[in-house]
């Protein structure tokens, strides 16, 4: 009698942690399984399709990871140039991913090649797109100096392949970082079976691959060829009703990188001064000089005691130094890791080349209101959408070319993108958040928000009472035009009454080069220039944000 009851008490115990077992797994016990409804996610028979088995962001090529943290921004030594546009103070970044090394000349080439075949400028109507992303080389010509092997071979030369790229613009930049996405994410779908293999070789004006149309669109990609989208490993499925369906990879498979892109001057800052390992009281107050340890340019340690730990002008007539010791072996740009690198593993950080950064240049940063991810330049888009409530993909005949002040011509949007406006009350009725589509004056210049402020009518320069344009930057106003000929037509503002060279189009740019001295060498100097024109000194490098967790390898979790 007993051994019986023992029996059943032990049977209802099994079917209790049997049935348990189930519930669990109907809750979300599985990966598979979701623990919102219960039902199964990544079924063969459809349904939510989801990447559960995803563990971290992988790093993308030329890319290493920077760890985010707090720092602070800005000097805390006297300004000797008497600037004050660094003030100190303290911001927070995420983690993410940083060129370790900058864009070199053998990288744009491979762009400039792309933007060829796909769009061949010997058409008329792509002309202008290739001219419009060719380096000016003409940036080392000097009135009295001879540098013509620079202009003639600095560029496509491979003696020259591995040094940083210049005589690009910042605009050029933004459209370099926006075509690396493209071909990095075209990459990774070819090789997980979304798309054909060597479907890069094929692409065309009309038919070629971009992230955001892929993702928003995806059977308008390479114009809506089937045998491209159809013709990796993964095949079309069959849907409830015995529909041939194709397959896509969304955000949801993990496999869509973020974007390349220029880095945030906070994020420039951070990167560059290499806290990673450094974390002293006085490095975290923003008393750290350089990307390397100490105070000084040249080396401390025994075996290359006195060399100079980066590329720049040592002083008047003075670009490398004497030959051969305490040479810093370049007289103009260096080869790309020609010195060692910081500790986030970012090479030339000071000297070489001035970096492009993604902000608009304004002499104060303003943490009051946001501390956090800082950076000024952010200006909102949305889809066009078209009757059919589809996005408007651009097509050959439909290319839109702005010419800027300088008389550049460039493409606004290419050919397989997707048309782009800005965002309008639909976005932004009743938003804290905000509430306009261009927000580089932010803070700077709207009535609302300044203490001081001049009506300058726009023509003149002059205060007007009825029609004018609040700001705090009275910036000289030129304005190119084409006549019906195609000949410009050049108005250069000649008004006396202008007060300074700072708009809404001037950008940021960080770091000394082989042209400064050693004062720009610090993290913390900051300039501005046009952004679209260039120099023999300024080049730039890619960043990516991080998705997920902040550290790699999510060491929180793991503990």
């Amino acid at each position: 009698m007993n051994m019986k009851k023992v029996f059943l008490s032990r049977l209802c115990l099994v079917l209790a942690v049997s049935l348990t077992l189930v519930g669990c797994k109907r809750s979300g016990g599985g990966s598979n399984t979701s623990r919102a409804t219960g039902w199964d996610i990544n079924s063969k028979d459809g349904g939510f399709q989801y990447n559960t088995k995803f563990k971290e962001q992988e790093t993308a090529p030329g890319l290493v990871f920077v760890e985010g943290g707090t720092f602070t921004m800005g000097r805390v030594q006297d300004d000797v140039m008497h600037d004050w546009n660094n003030t100190p103070t303290q911001q927070h970044v995420q983690s993410f991913y940083m060129d370790e090394t900058e864009v070199t000349n053998k990288m744009y080439l491979e762009y400039l090649d792309w933007i060829k075949r796909t769009y061949p400028p010997e058409e008329e109507n792509f002309r202008a797109i290739y001219n419009g992303v060719l380096p000016d080389t003409l940036v080392w010509r000097n009135r009295l100096g001879y540098n013509e092997v620079m202009t003639e071979n600095y560029l496509r030369h491979p003696g020259y392949g591995e040094y940083p790229v210049v005589g690009v613009s910042w605009i050029q930049a933004v459209e370099f970082a926006n075509w690396r996405t493209d071909r990095v994410n075209e990459l990774q779908l070819q090789e997980n079976g979304y798309l054909k293999q060597g479907s890069e070789l094929e692409a065309t004006a009309d038919a070629n691959f971009s992230t955001d149309t892929y993702i928003n669109s995806p059977t308008q990609t390479y114009g809506g060829n089937e045998d491209v989208l159809r013709g990796g490993k993964l095949k079309a499925q069959t849907n409830a009703a015995g529909e041939e369906i194709n397959v896509y990879a969304s955000r949801e498979t993990g496999l869509i990188s973020p974007k390349y892109r220029l880095p945030t001057e906070a994020e420039w800052e951070y990167a560059a001064l290499g806290l990673s390992e450094v974390r002293s009281y006085n490095v975290y107050r923003g008393r750290k000089k350089y990307p390397w340890d100490g105070q000084y340019t040249r080396s401390g340690k025994r075996k290359i005691r006195g060399d100079q730990l980066a590329n720049f002008k040592q002083g008047k007539g003075d670009y490398g130094g004497i030959a051969g010791w305490s040479d810093d072996g370049a007289d103009i740009t260096a080869q790309v890791k020609s010195y060692d690198p910081n500790d986030f593993g970012l090479y030339d950080m000071a000297g070489n080349v001035a970096e492009w950064v993604a902000d608009v240049y304004r002499p104060i940063v303003d943490d009051e209101f946001n501390d956090f991810n800082y950076y000024r330049g952010n200006v909102y888009t949305k889809n066009v959408i078209t009757e059919e409530g589809t996005v408007k993909v651009v097509t050959t005949d439909e290319i839109v070319f702005d010419t800027l002040p300088n008389g550049d011509v460039i493409a606004r949007d290419l050919p397989g993108e997707i048309a782009t406006q800005p965002v309008d009350e639909n976005e932004t009725y009743l938003r804290t958040n905000f509430d306009r589509s261009d927000n580089r004056n932010f803070r700077d210049g709207d009535v609302q928000s300044s203490r001081y402020y001049t009506d300058f009518d726009e023509e003149e320069g002059e205060a007007s009472t009825d029609e004018f344009t609040r700001k705090m930057y009275n910036s000289p106003k030129h304005n190119i035009e084409v006549d019906s000929a195609g000949n410009f037509i050049r108005e250069y503002d000649k008004s006396d009454r202008r007060t300074s060279l700072i708009n809404d189009e001037v950008r940021v740019y960080k770091g000394g080069s082989w042209k400064d001295r050693e004062y720009w060498l610090d993290p913390a100097q900051r300039r501005y220039y046009p952004q679209n024109m260039a120099t023999d000194y300024i080049g730039f490098r890619c960043a990516m944000s991080r998705v997920g967790s902040k550290s790699k390898g999510n060491r929180k979790t793991k503990n």
